[in-house]
């Protein structure tokens, strides 16, 4: 193909999106926020002890060049021009995981340690030993400084863990070879030279997901690193979400600057464009996470809500707030429904499963596989399914993991209306998830309000691409809500009446309130029935399934 047949599209902003379950890399139009192009790579998720969740750095920043080479080259398939990446205006923006913790060695560019994802839950012990130096026991004793409460979840947790555990990590700040960071810190190292004269930043969006950050003041607080006892050296420096933090330094896009940085769900607030106070969304991907603009007003919540960073779209912009609701397990459940139980032999199969149930038939999942996040903040909640019969089969079940993502939501979303006092009309939704439209539908019966999804769902990756695209020295994305291009969107009007939904919700909550408490810090002794307190909740369900499914094979029902 010549290279005058070439289509020019004007400038294109491209968009790293790292998330837990995968790696992807997107080209947008500038001009009309237009889905050019992506690729994706899965990401391979280690557990190796129960409630330890790891990952690999240098496979997720492998995946990042992957699919940022493949992008590339079916652009050229497409016979568009990449020059009007590489050419000048143009941008790259960054979002990711938040929380997830990596610590690196910066004389060699290595891995201390693999990453600790934000699922994780070896911290439970750190977090108690914390707790007792606070007076009162009170895990809300820093939400004023930092929005958040004391948990597992965030990363100061998770790097006071590995500053404890790892002596490799130990002599490393020791000797000041240490690098901290949340999955973007360590992207952006990497991308604009590593070893040699990568950028160590975060930005105001991921710092504040680590309870080491001050939402008021904008920077490290010394006396949380103090508590934590964290030396600050080691900690990113922190940078607006929308300017030039460096330059691509190696593969197709080398010499691109890297100039948009998000937390994901920041990101999604953004390609939403949730720009005015009261507007929210919800994103569905491995978790479930519903943010609420507050402006440039930090509102702190009473009924179990984090009070986090929205945005500051530039150095000299102010910075906005958020509510956030979070839920740790929503897409993840399909994930385990496929890889652990074996139900499902592709996650899009969830859809057809649970359209061929129509219902749960009474069973209902709870999916506190890393405890339960907010409202109830509770870690020793464990997942369970109940209301089994020999009825049940795993359209059913599948029924009941959607109906749990829905569930989750609802509760956050009472949790929200209640701290801003005015009731969302319509919920807006993004992410993997919304494609299933058998839990959209789901998701509005629940909520007795509309759903409304955007036809483009990838917002999360666009708000990173909006942010990079509007950085100055770049210049080629408007943020004026005027000159945003109108998103065309498909509704969900909820279709069962709102006793029949309120009957379902209050058995919901009944087995929430049976998956407290499960486990406990001290866990099995003297060999007593308590050991199965703390056995997989895989292994009791695989028995329920292997009788359900042997006795359809029995009676010749099975296929």
């Amino acid at each position: 193909m010549a290279a005058s047949d070439r289509i020019v599209l004007g400038p294109l902003v491209g968009s790293i999106d790292q998330g837990t379950s995968s790696s992807r890399f997107l080209v947008f139009n500038a001009k009309t926020a237009e889905l050019l192009s992506h690729h994706q790579v899965e990401i391979q998720q280690k557990f190796p002890k129960e409630g330890w969740v790891e990952q690999d750095p240098k496979e997720i920043l492998k995946s990042v060049y992957e699919c940022v080479e493949r992008t590339c080259e079916k652009l050229q398939q497409l016979n568009i021009d990449i020059t009007n990446i590489k050419g000048i205006p143009r941008a790259i923006g960054v979002t990711n995981q938040r929380e997830t913790t990596v610590v690196w060695d910066k004389k060699t560019g290595e891995p201390l340690y693999n990453a600790i994802v934000w699922l994780d839950l070896r911290t439970q012990s750190t977090v108690e030993r914390l707790l007792q130096r606070i007076p009162g026991n009170n895990k809300s004793f820093f939400k004023f400084r930092t929005g958040l409460p004391l948990c597992t979840y965030f990363s100061a947790v998770k790097l006071r863990w590995l500053l404890d555990n790892v002596e490799e990590i130990r002599q490393a700040v020791a000797d000041g070879r240490a690098m901290f960071g949340t999955v973007d810190s360590w992207l952006i190292w990497c991308l604009t030279g590593g070893k040699n004269g990568g950028v160590h930043c975060t930005d105001v969006t991921n710092a504040s997901r680590t309870m080491l950050f001050n939402i008021h003041t904008l920077d490290w607080d010394p006396e949380l690193c103090q508590f934590f006892d964290i030396p600050m050296e080691i900690l990113p420096k922190v940078r607006s979400s929308s300017e030039i933090y460096g330059l691509m330094k190696s593969g197709a896009l080398t010499g691109v600057p890297i100039s948009g940085c998000l937390g994901d769900q920041s990101a999604a607030l953004v390609g939403q464009m949730c720009f005015q106070d009261g507007q929210a969304k919800n994103t569905y991907g491995t978790g479930c996470f519903l943010l609420c603009n507050t402006g440039q007003k930090s509102v702190f919540s009473d009924h179990g809500l984090l009070t986090t960073i929205a945005y500051k779209l530039g150095r000299d912009k102010p910075v906005c707030y958020a509510l956030e609701g979070s839920v740790a397990i929503a897409g993840a459940v399909v994930r385990w429904l496929r890889d652990n139980l074996g139900i499902l032999k592709t996650s899009q199969e969830v859809e057809k499963l649970a359209a061929e149930a129509g219902t749960s038939y009474g069973c209902y999942f709870v999916p506190a596989f890393s405890g339960l996040y907010a409202p109830y903040w509770e870690p020793t909640a464990r997942g369970i399914i109940c209301g089994l019969t020999q009825f049940t089969n795993k359209n059913h079940i599948a029924f009941a993991a959607l109906e749990a993502v829905c569930f989750q939501t609802r509760e956050i979303l009472d949790a929200m209306n209640k701290d801003c006092g005015i009731p969302l009309s319509q919920l807006q939704v993004d992410g993997g998830m919304t494609s299933n439209k058998v839990l959209m539908q789901l998701q509005s019966d629940i909520l007795c309000i509309p759903v409304v999804k955007p036809s483009m769902p990838e917002t999360t990756a666009l708000g990173a691409a909006m942010a990079a695209g509007a950085a100055e020295g770049v210049g080629v994305w408007s943020l004026n809500p005027g000159d945003l291009t109108a998103v065309t969107c498909e509704r969900f009007e909820p279709q069962i009446n709102p006793e029949e939904s309120e009957y379902r919700y209050a058995r919901w909550k009944k087995a929430v309130m049976k998956s407290m408490h499960w486990e406990t810090s001290e866990g099995p002794s003297n060999g007593d029935t308590s050991i199965f307190c703390s056995l997989p909740l895989g292994f009791f369900i695989m028995s329920s399934m292997i009788m359900l499914i042997g006795a359809k094979y029995v009676s010749g029902t099975g296929k």
